[in-house]
């Protein structure tokens, strides 16, 4: 026997599957003939990303006080890649320590944390 119990969307889910030896041998048969899901080789480890982090949150706070153009420039260079760069700067603006205000052209981030 085998139970599920969850949710589909807002509805609770309880389910109870009953298997015999046959039922079980043919699953178990499927499960070793399914290729093992593979992970994508761009998939950044978390360690790294926890670092650029860190990185990105140091930067800003050494400099006290950058405009969108030069933190998005800086970022790059330290992520390496511009997609990179632009989901830190992202993050960055969406950051309980800093604080962005209209600097004409461009936003101006500022180091407001500890």
């Amino acid at each position: 026997m085998l139970r599920i119990r969850g949710t589909v969307g807002d509805l609770p889910v309880d389910l109870t599957l009953e298997l015999d030896d046959g039922d079980w041998a043919r699953l178990g048969a499927q499960l070793q003939a399914a290729p093992a899901p593979s992970t994508p080789a761009a998939a950044p480890p978390v360690k790294q990303d926890d670092d650029l982090w860190q990185n990105a949150q140091a930067l800003l706070r050494k400099a006290g006080q950058l405009n969108g153009l030069e933190l998005l420039d800086q970022l790059e260079g330290l992520a390496g890649d511009a997609a990179t760069g632009k989901r830190l700067l992202v993050r960055l603006r969406h950051s309980a320590s800093v604080k962005v205000s209209s600097g004409g052209d461009t936003p101006l981030y500022r180091w407001v944390g500890d």
